[in-house]
């Protein structure tokens, strides 16, 4: 098992490694922290996260509400086929930025 992180650099802020529900708690405040620092528009690289889980997609939701509530615009990229389609039969696939486009 890879352990999950999240990095900021520039305007990216990049999750690695393998999220599940023992590990996702700690890996939300950190990205909540993250972005609470970060000024101007992000853009959250996904393409180096090894899984697709449902708690992936709270986080991600979880992170969405703290940008708005900044008025600050998070969009997702590189996410997984299998964390598209986990997003799509969830039908959260428009309430994700970046998710949408790949429909």
């Amino acid at each position: 098992m890879t352990a999950p992180a999240v990095e900021l650099s520039g305007n990216t802020l990049a999750v690695t490694g393998e999220v599940n529900a023992d590990t996702v708690i700690a890996l939300r405040k950190q990205g909540e922290q993250l972005i609470g620092t970060a000024s101007g528009p992000l853009t959250v690289d996904l393409s180096g996260l090894a899984t697709a889980h449902s708690v992936v997609l709270s986080m991600l939701l979880c992170w969405h509400r703290l940008a708005l509530e900044k008025q600050q615009s998070l969009t997702f990229q590189g996410a997984s086929d299998r964390l598209l389609s986990l997003a799509a039969l969830s039908n959260l696939e428009d309430q994700i930025p970046g998710f949408a486009t790949h429909s």
